[in-house]
């Protein structure tokens, strides 16, 4: 599988090993099998200008995820196997955004960035916590759940 990853921001070292290690952890225990996740870190000025085009908020946040329909892709004429690359999609995270929620929290800007690739994947494959509360509920224990199983 290939993960994609692209650092556009200066704000804290990015290990793109240690990254691409919990996106296939948290897929391998989640069991989605895909060829291909991309994962872009940034400052908060460019997740503003994604969350206003693509969420009509006007602000930064912390992570954004674009899926691309893992189940869409798999439909073939054989039922069989993928035509082409079956891309999950793409994760945005700022780390400046990250920097800050782990001063917050009082832990260190690794531990948030986990959080942050973990609730990325699960909104990849399905999970929403703006649905209904008991979405978010479920999202945030599944959430919580891999950090301990996956990041110790």
């Amino acid at each position: 599988m290939n993960i994609w990853i692209l650092n556009q921001q200066k704000i804290a070292s990015v290990k793109k090993e240690w990254s691409r290690g919990i996106v296939q952890r948290v897929l391998k225990a989640e069991g989605v099998k895909t060829d291909e996740v991309s994962i872009v870190f940034c400052d908060d000025d460019f997740i503003h200008e994604l969350n206003k085009k693509y969420r009509g908020i006007d602000g930064a946040t912390d992570v954004l995820s674009f899926s691309l329909g893992i189940e869409e892709q798999r439909d073939t004429e054989d039922g069989d196997k993928p035509v082409g690359i079956v891309s999950l999609g793409e994760i945005i995270i700022s780390v400046e955004t990250a920097a800050r929620q782990a001063e917050e929290c009082h832990h260190s800007i690794e531990r948030e960035l986990e959080i942050l690739l973990i609730h990325g994947v699960l909104h990849l494959i399905g999970y929403d916590h703006s649905v209904e509360d008991w979405e978010q509920g479920k999202m945030y224990e599944r959430q919580m759940g891999l950090l301990g199983e996956l990041c110790k």
